[in-house]
């Protein structure tokens, strides 16, 4: 079993990776695989409504003038999914959005082909807009027939400058136990 976790953060090493990272312990604890891709400095733009995937119906987006098809790659390999953003205007990143977007609308065309994986989102903030960025995300999930456990709390996390996170002690403990839930999902439907 696998895992890939898509940290939708300009920063590298920031809070959104420090949170996406303590989840992933937790899985590789229970011997499940997992990746870490950092969207900062990919090449992704927003969904140009074209529906050629729909016509094509190859799992991949029609334009290859940027990074989605690698990304959507690593969404069909996985047996879950997490994505988390941080919040910088009341909302999920530009990146995280373009990956929602195309990887959602190629998924609709594809035959639903990420219904019954497991998902989960993160989001780290300084102050407000986590909640509203954990539905965000979440709605991409649950549209595409994805399975979402849950932790002790929404996932999100409170910090501004980079390692902030880790002094939220409520949110450093949801994202454990985050992954401890997804473990044990992943584990039952593989069974």
């Amino acid at each position: 079993m696998k895992v890939v976790a898509f940290n939708g953060s300009a920063r590298k090493k920031g809070n959104t990776r420090l949170a996406l990272e303590t989840a992933l312990a937790e899985l590789q604890a229970e011997g499940i695989d997992t990746e870490l891709v950092s969207l900062a400095g990919k090449n992704l733009h927003g969904c140009r409504a074209c529906f050629k995937c729909f016509e094509k119906q190859n799992k991949h987006c029609a334009l290859k003038d940027d990074d989605i098809n690698e990304l959507i790659d690593k969404m069909l390999e996985a047996d879950g999914i997490i994505i988390g953003s941080p919040v910088y205007f009341a909302s999920m990143t530009t990146e995280t959005k373009a990956l929602i977007d195309r990887a959602g609308i190629v998924a609709k065309g594809n035959s639903e082909m990420f219904s019954r994986k497991v998902g989960a989102s993160i989001a780290v903030a300084r102050r407000a807009g986590a909640v509203a960025t954990f539905d965000e995300i979440n709605r991409f999930f649950f549209i595409s027939g994805m399975i979402v456990p849950g932790s002790t709390y929404w996932n999100v996390g409170m910090g501004r400058a980079p390692g902030d996170v880790q002094n939220d002690e409520e949110g450093m403990a949801t994202f454990r136990n985050l992954g401890k839930n997804m473990a044990w999902l992943l584990k039952k439907l593989h069974a």
